[in-house]
């Protein structure tokens, strides 16, 4: 198992851990915050090369 796939299968259990020990809205707030504000923090140089990345591997 990759340390993506390890990574990927952890946040799926938070997520489902969340979503049974806190409301719906709450959980959803969570998933999609999180990753929004991490987004955020990054200068804007690595926003554009994440964006180039992203864009590179859907073309494959």
């Amino acid at each position: 198992m990759s340390k993506n796939a390890k990574i990927a299968a952890g946040g799926v259990a938070a997520g489902l851990l969340l979503w049974i020990w806190l409301p719906w809205w709450a959980a959803l707030l969570i998933v999609v915050g999180v990753p929004a504000a991490a987004y955020l923090t990054l200068d804007p140089s690595q926003r554009r090369r994440l964006r180039r990345v992203t864009r590179k591997e859907l073309g494959r």
